[in-house]
């Protein structure tokens, strides 16, 4: 039995990768804790197990005294003259208390004990492994699907993909390799509870330093994302050292490091534009593809009013809002759109002009008058007939 023990604890440490002095202190308390119950109200003990032999040893810390009045607490003076260091009176020695068949006892009641205490130990080194990368991302492969969500497996620990984290438009299957992004870890009560997400932003911003080593080693800044899981994505970058083209660095030799990025997304849309410090300018570098005339800022409300050619005003929507929604995201800023006829309205087109007409001032027209007057009684005078009368 005592070999059988320890060729157990031994298969344990090498099935599920546990170090063995893990293994040794979960058995030793729990024989301890199994001492107790058996032998009633005792002083602390401390079980030591010898792997060679499989055998188990009891101490318990006791007080010199002359008199010995109770056994459990107490030693005699005489009972310690060849201890090592020759304990005094009133002096506290560990003395071993092993009883016999205590083996054989121990690892039957306390056989559950000692796996639940595998278990906590197990499940501390999963917590600790992973409480430290909680934004990172992982490999693993979907094993089962239960209410809760998805049940990926990261090979030492199991995750859980909630219906909250999965993308809309994705398929999942079983056996399917992933990445997954991990959100959040908790303790648990049985086993350590890994919550991570295919729809989190933070998951396109890892997988952009693993493509674009400019983003990973810092020359390149990944300054927003906003997100919508399986539809489109607005990234905004910013160079850190002059003559880098972020966005360039980010596409890649023939969009290659961006298609990586896209196909890891099962075909999701992803615009990298450049970030800048005037939000009239960084508005209008959010709605790309399309092409904006005018930005007009109003810093107390942020609100950014943007003009666009007529035939664009579709594409800075985008289809059911999306780009001008993103857009605000990205920016923080509300972003109102409109198009160029409305805030300048083509102008009215003149009617043909009237024939000219030349209009003479009112003391001329008078004085005309007055000469039209009397030049026709001077000329009604002149051409009225004189009849000549010869009277002699």
């Amino acid at each position: 039995m005592k070999t059988e023990l320890v060729t157990a604890m031994r298969q344990l440490t090498a099935e599920r990768d546990l170090p063995m002095d893990v293994i040794i202190e979960a058995v030793q308390n729990a024989l301890a804790a199994t001492y107790k119950r058996q032998y009633g109200q005792v002083p602390d003990v401390r079980v030591v197990l010898d792997t060679d032999t499989g055998e188990f040893h009891v101490y318990a810390e006791k007080t010199v005294v002359i008199e010995v009045q109770d056994e459990a607490m107490q030693i005699s003076l005489k009972d310690v003259e060849n201890y090592p260091g020759n304990p005094g009176l009133h002096e506290a020695v560990e003395v071993e208390v092993t009883p016999p068949n205590f083996g054989r006892i121990a690892a039957q009641t306390a056989k559950q004990t000692i796996l639940q205490r595998i278990q906590e130990a197990e499940r501390d080194l999963v917590y600790e492994e992973f409480a430290n990368r909680e934004g990172e991302v992982l490999t693993g492969t979907i094993e089962r699907v239960e209410p809760r969500g998805m049940i990926v497996n990261l090979g030492k620990a199991e995750a859980v993909l909630p219906p909250q984290e999965q993308v809309p438009r994705e398929r999942y299957r079983l056996g399917q390799r992933l990445k997954v992004y991990l959100v959040k870890v908790d303790r648990g009560m049985r086993t350590p509870q890994l919550i991570v997400s295919r729809g989190h932003r933070g998951l396109v911003r890892r997988l952009f330093e693993v493509e674009v080593p400019e983003i990973f080693n810092g020359t390149v800044e990944l300054k927003a994302i906003a997100r919508e899981p399986g539809s489109r994505t607005k990234v905004a970058v910013s160079s850190r050292q002059e003559g880098i083209d972020p966005v360039g660095a980010c596409v890649g030799m023939r969009g290659v490091r961006i298609q990586n990025v896209v196909n890891e997304l099962n075909g999701e849309k992803i615009d990298v534009v450049q970030w800048d410090e005037s939000p009239a300018r960084f508005v209008a570098n959010s709605l790309s593809p399309a092409q904006v005339l005018s930005v007009d800022v109003h810093e107390g409300e942020r609100r950014a009013i943007v003009t666009v050619p007529d035939a664009q005003l579709s594409l800075a929507i985008g289809k059911e809002g999306q780009n001008a929604r993103l857009a605000a995201k990205l920016t923080g800023w509300r972003v109102d759109i409109k198009k160029q006829s409305d805030t300048h309205p083509p102008e009215v087109q003149a009617q043909p002009p009237a024939p000219a007409v030349e209009t003479v001032p009112a003391a001329a027209q008078a004085d005309d008058a007055d000469d039209v007057e009397a030049l026709s009684m001077e000329e009604l005078l002149l051409q009225v007939p004189v009849e000549v009368r010869d009277e002699g």
